[in-house]
């Protein structure tokens, strides 16, 4: 089951009413940027916690030992299905280092799902295809079609793992226009938005710069 399917039978199930506006899912980050010794950034580790809303779906019929509670182990098939279904969405993570693409690759195996607080929240790293020495790293972080929403946890934003003498900044998306809000809401709530692809507008941006 793609991520897609996933959502549009949560909104199937959460919307017996008319339309609504994009986005569908929210969910709120924590970023590490993972460095090695040598001064090369290794990989991006994600904490996505989604909305309970989806948290309530996704976890609808999974047996566990205690009531309203799940283990990693009890999760760990959602997890499974959630980190293969964003490959087609590159993750929702772009890189650049020093102006140019830094490819990441699929997440390592050790990935996983939490449940605290009725909220589910995937962990996981994406190691770079090969590990960059960069003067300026910049990742950016949306969904080009705009249907899930993420936004940076408040307090921790973004955290630099290893990279003590770089500074880190964390830019916030623009506000969307009036128009563009009418636009995007005229979408039916059951059909993707392929039309309005513009979601990098709208990405949540990480830069480092170096020594």
């Amino acid at each position: 089951m793609t991520v897609r399917i996933l959502l549009l039978a949560l909104l199937t199930l959460a919307f017996a009413q008319p339309a609504r506006a994009h986005p569908h899912v929210w969910v709120t980050m924590k970023t590490e940027l993972i460095y090695a010794g040598d001064g090369t950034v290794t990989g991006v580790r994600h904490h996505w916690a989604f909305d309970d809303m989806f948290s309530a779906f996704a976890t609808q019929g999974l047996e566990s030992k205690e009531k309203g509670k799940f283990t990693r182990e009890e999760l760990s098939e959602l997890a499974k299905v959630n980190v293969e279904s964003l490959k087609e969405y590159d993750y929702f993570t772009y890189a650049t280092a020093d102006g140019k693409k830094a490819p990441l690759t699929d997440p390592q195996p050790d990935y996983w799902l939490d449940y605290n607080d009725s909220v589910l929240t995937l962990n996981f790293t994406l190691p770079f295809k090969t590990p960059v020495k960069a003067k300026e790293l910049k990742i950016d972080i949306y969904d080009p079609t705009i249907f899930v929403d993420f936004s940076f946890d408040k307090k921790t934003p973004v955290q630099i793992v290893g990279a003590p003498q770089c500074k880190l900044d964390v830019q916030l998306p623009r506000e969307m226009t009036f128009a563009e809000g009418k636009k995007l809401s005229e979408i039916p709530a059951d059909q993707p938005n392929t039309t309005m692809a513009w979601g990098a507008q709208f990405a949540n941006k990480i830069l480092v710069k170096c020594p």
